[in-house]
């Protein structure tokens, strides 16, 4: 084998399996999320992969000639790469407990065979170029270069651009594709072989490809997103993101409220006096706060910090969202925008970022929620929902941390949330200034809420001896409990 095809097959299989790694996370976000624990899996089982290939790949090239094994090792992990979306699918609806041995199921089940099939390549390439002993040392140095070249080359190229160009399902496929080609390519002086082993194991793919559609409607930098329509009302619409049921919007009555988490924040902010506000929401979703609030308030100012502009872009022509003046969109993580927001006066801050269950880790430290602190005016709230399951590790931790920068501070929740017997959306409201909790609970109890509102002595017990969150220790997928 020449030096040049040599190179070529290295740097390609190492970015193809790099492209997997990186793929896998969006292609299972709809079944698992998309937290720390899906790419530690994630990573893992792809390191597993590489690592049982490299290994074979270097036994089989020591006791069988190379050569003719290279065409249909590349058809084969071709084969295996483009059946990686169509077993995602499948097998990911089982998956809804998102733990991680589901995350490490679903990833090997999808993406080890490929991962190890590609990786045993280089290590036969490395003994087809060895000519002697003498020059083992550069060889194999030359050789592992240009695979960890091709391994960011994937990644990169992945993450900075296909998978905001294409479809996750669809860089996939071009990369099986791709594999396949040259795997022909590689298997031609050997017609028999690959007339034999590979025509029909390709063909076979081929069929199988796309057999099961996944869940998306829109697929996104971020999230497989999905808008579904209300059977009981009409104009009712529900966007999904990966996991979870994130907005409830009405068409036709932007202060129509659905989710109970929504409610309590219309609930909270009616407690502040009358007239327009200055509202800063973090993460937009379908913005069904921010129009409810154009609506029972004019004049109302909303600056919402929204990583996803493709998300938005979807909202616009299915929810029917119209932006401008008093309804601005900053694109970009909201951390990051914060920090360059010229205002530093809002009245409220909301807190509606999620990563599948998960609020952004970032999102939830001392140090983030001092910067909120920092842009309220005198009396402004800043309102978070999150959510967790018993034994509720990250809901406390997020309350205790959020008690070590505000002087008050309530937590809205159904009683059985509280006791730590069931899970779910819990509200927390904090502020510099004595918070109105008699006057918020009257507010729920007319409207027919059944939640808790807890201070005090309640709040403590609460929170009990959980750590603060800071930037230097804040492992919220770890606290974070699921359903």
């Amino acid at each position: 084998m020449n030096a040049v095809a040599a190179r070529i097959l290295v740097f390609g299989t190492s970015a193809a399996v790099l492209v997997l790694e990186i793929i896998a996370g969006r292609l299972m976000a709809p079944y698992v999320g998309v937290t720390l624990e899906t790419f530690t899996g994630i990573i893992g089982v792809l390191l597993a992969g590489i690592a049982v290939g490299a290994w074979a790949g270097g036994g089989i090239a020591d006791k069988r000639p190379a050569r003719p094994l290279l065409g249909p090792i590349l058809v084969v992990g071709g084969i295996l790469t483009l059946l990686a979306p169509t077993i995602v699918h499948m097998i990911g609806p089982s998956m809804r407990a998102a733990g991680p041995a589901e995350i490490v199921i679903l990833t090997a089940v999808a993406f080890f065979s490929p991962a190890a099939v590609l990786s045993t390549v280089p290590p036969m390439v490395v003994k087809l170029r060895l000519g002697s002993l003498d020059e083992t040392g550069a060889v194999v140095g030359r050789l592992s270069a240009l695979g960890t070249a091709g391994a960011l080359f994937g990644t990169f190229a992945t993450g900075f651009v296909l998978v905001a160009a294409l479809p996750s399902s669809a860089v996939v496929w071009s990369v099986g594709g791709a594999l396949i080609a040259a795997g022909a390519v590689l298997a031609y002086p050997f017609p028999t072989r690959l007339a034999s082993v590979v025509l029909i194991p390709v063909l076979l793919a081929v069929a199988l490809v796309g057999l099961v559609d996944g869940p998306c409607d829109t697929e996104t930098a971020y999230y497989c997103a999905s808008v579904e329509i209300d059977k009981a009302r009409e104009s009712g619409r529900t966007l999904r993101l990966d996991t979870l049921r994130h907005s409830y919007v009405d068409l036709d009555d932007p202060t129509h409220l659905e989710f109970r988490y929504a409610k309590i924040f219309a609930d909270v902010i009616s407690t502040m006096p009358d007239g327009p506000l200055a509202v800063l929401s973090i993460g937009g979703g379908g913005f069904t706060l921010p129009r409810a609030l154009e609506v029972v308030r004019p004049g109302t100012t909303n600056t919402v910090l929204e990583i996803d502009g493709a998300l938005v872009d979807l909202v616009r022509r299915e929810l029917g969202l119209v932006d401008g003046e008093d309804l601005r969109i900053e694109l970009g993580d909201a951390r990051v925008n914060l920090r360059e927001e010229e205002s530093d006066a809002y009245d409220v801050v909301i807190g509606d970022a999620f990563g599948g269950l998960s609020v952004p880790w970032h999102l939830t430290t001392k140090e983030f929620v001092s910067e909120i602190a920092d842009r309220l005016a005198p009396g402004g709230f800043y309102v978070l929902n999150l959510i967790d399951y018993p034994p509720l590790g990250f809901a406390k931790a997020e309350v205790a941390t959020i008690t070590d920068v505000f002087d008050h501070l309530v937590v809205i929740a159904p009683p059985d949330y509280l006791a730590a017997d069931r899970g779910g959306n819990f509200v927390v409201v904090a502020s510099q200034t004595p918070i109105a909790r008699t006057d918020i609970a009257q507010l729920i109890r007319e409207r027919g809420g059944a939640e808790l509102v807890i201070d005090g002595a309640e709040l403590s017990a609460f929170v009990g001896d959980a750590r603060v969150l800071t930037d230097e220790f804040a492992p919220v997928d770890q606290l974070l409990s699921r359903p």
